[in-house]
């Protein structure tokens, strides 16, 4: 027997009730604790006139990864930054970027830059990395630049109400309050040290978070990044996201260590003095310049010798996290401004020496730019050295020498 029509009004559809279900989620998404804002204060207070540094979990990496709904979705990674703004950036700090810089080409149009071209549309945000202005100043809030691995921050100073865009620390948040000391120790810090310098007190009011100071303001051991490398401009060094350097010794310690070896020997009348040998014009020039200096050590274990004068901020630089970044898919790429790479030994004999024949084979070439210069380390890419003022090349190993079985 055929079953009967049933009535479809009086069957409840599931699709009738979606509002009331809950939305699903294809992304893991981690939410922290939003921090409350610093209260603001006329008086210098450093417990009010700076904010404490947030509370961090021991979570481990903070990466967002999606569910596969699509091939382009399935391998990509992102940091978790759910505290940028998410609107636009200040317009009069902004200018766009035009011409044909963007494509990798020189003012006569020719390729000098390659593997550049495309991209989406972007402004560039004028970023101030010396901070020459004075004063506390409130950050409105965390943006994140198209132009920069790190994140930018949005500050305003409380004097002037002007607006400007520095590189953020880790960890800053918008509420917090920093200052720069570029331009000289305030007067109110003066009268809270009693008219002298406190190495002790100077280190425990200005070198906190976010703060911009000359490089002999700088406890040693503090994490630093945008560091100079010429007094009077801005920072060059440590501006990509995590990076940092650390100051290892300033010279201004060297010389009291100095001062109080030749204070004990004068205490120590009785005992006859040894004859000092005067200095040699190297010695007292070396001895003046690390007295003008800071040495700081890089993540990549470099030592350098950067001027006192010049400026550094203290932390780490914001985004640390951006290492473990996964674009997913080509097309991320060409939205960077980032056009595919070709192997040499794919391209036709006229487009590269590596280019032609049959099957993978680079025709017995040693490895070679696109331009026929040596690519690889051999004895064509050795530097020279001369020898009794002549110039000595190299030679393979094996040059000269006779085969087996024949004379």
């Amino acid at each position: 027997m055929l079953q009967p029509r049933l009535a479809l009004r009086a069957i409840q559809l599931p699709f009738r009730c979606l509002s009331s279900l809950s939305t699903r989620s294809y992304a893991t998404a981690v939410h922290e604790p939003e921090q409350p804002l610093a209260a603001e204060s006329s008086s210098f207070d450093p417990g009010s006139a700076f904010a404490s540094p947030p509370a961090r979990n021991d979570s481990g990496t903070l990466v967002r990864t999606y569910k596969p709904r699509t091939p382009g979705v399935r391998h990509l990674r992102r940091p978790v930054n759910d505290h940028l703004w998410k609107g636009r950036p200040e317009h009069k700090l902004t200018f766009p970027k035009k011409g044909h810089a963007k494509g990798g080409r020189n003012n006569t149009g020719r390729v000098t830059v390659r593997h550049h071209g495309g991209g989406h549309k972007r402004r560039i945000r004028m970023v101030d990395f010396f901070r020459a202005a004075p004063g506390p100043h409130v950050v409105e809030r965390i943006e994140r630049d198209p132009g920069r691995s790190a994140h930018i921050a949005l500050v305003r100073s409380k004097e002037t109400k002007k607006l400007a865009y520095i590189l953020a620390a880790d960890g800053m948040r918008a509420g917090d309050v920093v200052e720069s000391y570029m331009s000289g120790i305030p007067e109110e810090l003066w009268i809270s040290m009693g008219g002298t310098v406190d190495p002790g007190v100077l280190a425990a009011r200005t070198a906190w978070r976010g703060n911009c100071l000359p490089l002999h303001m700088v406890p040693v051991g503090t994490l630093i990044f945008n560091v100079g490398l010429h007094p009077g401009q801005g920072g060059q060094l440590c501006r990509s996201a995590g990076t940092f350097a650390t100051v290892i010794s300033k010279g201004t310690e060297i010389q009291q260590t100095d001062s109080k070896s030749t204070a004990d020997q004068g205490l120590n009348e009785t005992e006859p003095a040894e004859e000092e040998k005067p200095l040699t014009q190297t010695e007292k020039q070396k001895l003046e310049r690390a007295a003008q200096h800071v040495t700081i050590r890089l993540q990549s274990g470099e030592v350098r010798l950067i001027h006192k004068d010049c400026c550094a901020t203290v932390g780490i630089a914001s985004n640390p996290n951006y290492q473990y970044t996964q674009l997913g898919k080509a097309g991320r790429s060409r939205w960077l401004n980032i056009r595919p790479t070709v192997r040499g030994l794919a391209m036709n004999a006229m487009d590269h020496p590596h280019g032609g024949g049959r099957g993978k084979s680079k025709g017995n070439v040693d490895p070679k730019s696109p331009w026929g210069l040596p690519a690889k380390s051999g004895y064509k890419t050795r530097p020279k050295w001369k020898v009794n003022n002549a110039v000595v090349v190299p030679r393979p190993r094996n040059h000269g020498k006779r085969r087996r079985g024949k004379k």
